[in-house]
């Protein structure tokens, strides 16, 4: 499995699509050496980003969740 070293420089757009939470990113995207990690599990991709962009990420993912949830039928909720 190829690891990468993702970093968050801007949301563009964030939409829903059958089911799918699609993001719209400028983002810098670097293949990272597969190597165990401190604990000596295998090493996972990493996405970093700003506090900034993690706040606006949470509050579009919040919005996009509760209309998704709103087209749900009464007993589906």
């Amino acid at each position: 499995m190829k690891t990468y070293a993702i970093e968050l420089q801007r949301i563009k757009a964030l939409t829903e699509q059958h089911g799918l939470v699609l993001a719209k990113v400028d983002a810098t995207v670097l293949p990272q050496p597969a190597r165990a990690g401190d604990d000596g599990v295998a090493a996972s991709t990493v996405l970093s980003l700003s506090v900034d962009n993690a706040r606006v990420l949470y509050l579009l993912l919040k919005k996009q969740l509760a209309e998704v949830d709103g087209r749900k039928a009464r007993s589906q909720r």
